[in-house]
Parts: C-alpha cells; structure tokens; sequence
C-alpha cells in the first residue's frame, strides 16, 4: 500500500533506540528521507544509521532536546542538508528507573522528566512549525506532521512516577493547541499523537525483568502481550501518511493492547513465559 510518504524529510528526535530507531527503520523503509537526533547514544546512533541500507539519505544530527537553542540548530541542519523538513516525530524522553513517590522526589529529577519530555518535545515543536513557515507547505497538497509521543501514564498514571505522568499529560494541551495552528502555515498541516502503553525498549526492559512486573502490567489488557517497538512505530507511520490519515488530525492513537486503567486478569491467568516466548518469536 503506498503510503506517499517517499522521499518526505522526516526528523526524529530520540531516534538512538527504542521506538525512535524503530521509527527510523519504518520511515526508511518508505524512501524517506531522514534527520535522526541523538544525544547521550550518539555515536551508537552514527554507527547504527552507517549500517542501514537508508544511510546515504539520513543525516543525523546531535541535540539535546532539553536545550531550545540546540533544537533550533537541529532543524538548521537538516534544512540545510534536505532544503525543509515534512514530517516531525517530537519522540525523544526519558524514564527515570527507580520508584519515588512525589512526596520524596528531587527537585532535580522533577524538573530534569519535564525539561526533557514536555518542553522538549515543545522546543521540536516550536522549531519545526517555524521551519514550515520559512520552507513553506509542498506544492503537492501533502501537509505537514508533527507526531508527539506520549505514554498511557498520562491517562491513568504511573504509581511512583509522577514526573513522567505529568511530563507526559502536558502533551494533550500541546496537541489540541498546536492542530489549530499548524493550520495557519500549512492549510494541510495536522498533528496528532501516539501514545504507547508498557513497550519493550531499552528504558522498560530494567522495570521488565523484575519477577511478576509483566503478570501485573498484562493483566490491565484484554490483549496479553506487550507491545515492541515496531508496533508503535507503524503506528506513528499510519498517522503520518497523507495518504492513509490525510483528514486525521489532533487525536491520540493509543497502542497498549486495550488497557483500560483497570485489572481486567488475575496475574495468576498470566503467564509470563508465555508473553516472553511471545516477544522473542516476533
């Protein structure tokens, strides 16, 4: 099925691993052409990206998502090297690993959550609707996209991570603002979010591999599985092609195997070699 994503400049931010190199396989594999932002994994990044069949089409770029100023200079470059950017996946974020609640939570790891997941993802946004307004919308009718990230926590919450919940739940207001306004540049121009559940990356993977953490996260799901990476990012890619979500704008696609906040199987009905086995079918 085409997509009519081929040859779209599409920037990634968090694309050093997880559901941002997943991401970057997906897009690549459309003929896309790439800008992947790292920060702390940026040479695995460049290694990674120097082995892919895409790498003579992909830029990649490092920035701290945290810093508005490296964001912009982001975006410089990948206007100079592809002359605009179409599509904007804002996915870069962190999970802190250990469990505190707000009560006892640094100010530093507060503030740290939010710089990097909302404002960052905020300062991509910024960028990239500024670069639309400079390159201007395409000629063929295809509108820009900006995909935020989000997470299931913003919905339900997240017991001991409240940081991240809160991180995450401000990209709502993001989302329904920024549909109104990306319109003003590009008639075209939507934007919208994916909002994974419990996903196996290399962030989730410590919090997965504690004895009966899977048994309780499945049992919230009607599907008893958790999600990959590719998952998510087949998602976002659905969303981004103007062909097969071209009147799709503002809405959250939730990928988590149908959580509803509540427990809907006893754990003692999951079995978490079942779901592993699963995992390392796929």
């Amino acid at each position: 099925m085409d997509s009519g994503l081929r040859d779209k400049v599409v920037l990634i931010t968090g694309a050093s691993g997880g559901i941002g190199r997943a991401m970057a396989e997906a897009f690549g594999a459309e003929g896309c052409q790439l800008v992947l932002s790292g920060n702390s994994q940026l040479d695995k990044l460049r290694a990674w990206t120097a082995e892919q069949r895409f790498s003579d089409r992909a830029l990649v770029v490092g920035a701290n998502v945290a810093d508005a100023a490296e964001v912009e200079s982001l975006f410089a470059a990948a206007r100079e090297r592809f002359g605009r950017v179409d599509v904007c996946l804002a996915n870069a974020g962190i999970w802190p690993v250990d469990d505190t609640p707000l009560a006892a939570m640094s100010a530093e790891r507060l503030q740290r959550t939010v710089s990097v997941n909302l404002l960052g993802a905020a300062y991509t946004a910024r960028s990239f609707l500024a670069s639309l307004a400079e390159s201007g919308p395409r000629d063929d009718g295809h509108g820009a996209v900006l995909i935020f990230t989000g997470s299931t926590a913003a919905r339900f919450g997240e017991r001991h991570h409240g940081d991240y919940s809160l991180s995450k739940a401000g990209l709502t207001g993001l989302l329904m603002t920024l549909k109104n306004e990306i319109v003003d540049i590009d008639p075209f121009g939507r934007v919208n979010m994916v909002e994974p559940g419990w996903t196996v990356t290399h962030m989730a993977r410590p919090a997965l591999s504690q004895e009966g953490v899977i048994s309780k996260v499945v049992s919230t799901m009607p599907l008893r599985q958790l999600a990959r990476a590719k998952d998510i990012a087949a998602s976002a890619l659905w969303l981004a092609s103007p062909l097969l979500s071209r009147h799709v704008t503002g809405q959250t696609l939730t990928v988590a195997g149908g959580m509803e906040g509540r427990v809907l199987w006893n754990q003692s009905d999951v079995s978490e070699d079942a779901v592993r086995e699963r995992l390392d079918h796929d």
